[in-house]
């Protein structure tokens, strides 16, 4: 069990990673996206920046983001399942860190309507949309890790 609860953190570890990066790309490719179109003496320069961060965007997205968040659901719910569900479930904060994971994955698919946006060419927020939206997995990182280390309820 403590295999599976090891590579369960590990999973998580290169979620977050891939939900950090992410927006953070997002941020960067809207500001050449910004400068294409302000400045057309860069075109050639912004066009290609433009095409590496839509590859740098679908293979953090498909290769590291969503197989990180499969196996981190996978190896969690058996967990879930190992350590007696019947114990864990009067523990408020798991309910809570629950809900959190679940909200969290909704954040994930969102990304994946943002990527999506990207590689078409039909983003419509700015950078600074970006840059807050960046900021969403460090609240809920810090209040998972919280709950379960600390257990407060």
């Amino acid at each position: 069990m403590l295999w599976i609860k090891a590579f369960h953190v590990i999973a998580v570890v290169c979620w977050f990673a891939g939900l950090f990066y992410l927006p953070r790309l997002f941020v960067y490719h809207s500001l050449a996206q910004d400068n294409l179109a302000k400045n057309p003496d860069t075109a050639a320069g912004e066009a290609a920046a433009i095409a590496r961060f839509k590859i740098m965007e679908r293979k953090l997205y498909h290769g590291i983001t969503m197989p990180s968040m499969v196996i981190t659901w996978v190896l969690g719910l058996y967990l879930l399942h190992g350590y007696a569900w019947v114990a864990y479930k009067q523990m408020g904060w798991l309910h809570a860190k629950l809900l959190l994971v679940v909200l969290l994955t909704v954040y994930h698919f969102s990304l994946g309507y943002f990527y999506k946006r990207f590689k078409s060419d039909r983003n419509t927020h700015s950078h600074v949309f970006y840059r807050w939206y960046n900021e969403i997995p460090v609240v809920f990182l810090i209040v998972i890790v919280v709950l379960v280390i600390v257990k407060p309820f």
